[in-house]
């Protein structure tokens, strides 16, 4: 394994030697991005644990990233971190840094876009990075009709085929109006579930 100076895991703002539970959050282009800052604060509460974000462009257009109490990655960060050989690959560091990696919310586009493999953003390199030995949980978030076309069962399908696990969206009345399933289950809900993996981590 590469080792980086001491200046790099400042910039990286990610050290690895650290026994807390390292958990990272994704957030793609829903409008439930908007509960950003309120998962992050509330999986901060978590005892020993240490969160953070990576986001795709498309999802900041919902949430201010100013307050969002952690350090949130994107993909000028990825980009803006490697300017020569030797230096650190951003997905990869992030990968080696997270003990779970959940994605809430999951939109119909990124759920199509891991299913198929393809990894086009900080968010979704560090997916197909992933180790499939550590927890990978994702909470899709989309209008009803998107949620019912016949694709979505078979990507959420192969998701789960992957070894990732589900946090199943609800039916609620959305914010476009419609009714039905597809709202990104409720954050007490998200962070229960971590809790539960950060229960049987291993001191």
């Amino acid at each position: 394994m590469q080792q980086h100076s001491e200046s790099d895991q400042v910039q990286l703002d990610l050290q690895t030697n650290s026994t807390r539970f390292h958990v990272l959050v994704g957030l793609t282009g829903s409008v439930a991005a908007l509960k950003a800052p309120l998962l992050a604060t509330q999986l901060l509460e978590i005892p020993g644990v240490e969160v953070r974000v990576v986001t795709t462009d498309h999802a900041t257009h919902f949430y201010d990233i100013n307050e969002v109490p952690v350090r949130v990655y994107t993909d000028k960060d990825e980009w803006e971190m490697w300017t020569k050989r030797s230096d650190p690959v951003l997905h990869i560091e992030l990968r080696r840094w997270a003990n779970l990696l959940v994605i809430a919310p999951l939109d119909a586009n990124t759920l199509g876009k891991i299913a198929s493999g393809i990894c086009d953003n900080l968010l979704t390199c560090v997916v197909r990075a992933w180790d499939t030995s550590r927890p990978l949980l994702f909470c899709p978030a989309m209008n009803t009709a998107m949620w019912q076309h016949p694709i979505t069962a078979q990507q959420v399908a192969t998701l789960k085929s992957f070894g990732y696990v589900e946090i199943p969206c609800i039916a609620k009345k959305l914010v476009c109006g419609d009714e039905g399933k597809g709202a990104v289950a409720e954050v007490s809900t998200i962070v229960d579930t971590v809790k539960q993996y950060v229960q049987k981590h291993p001191e």
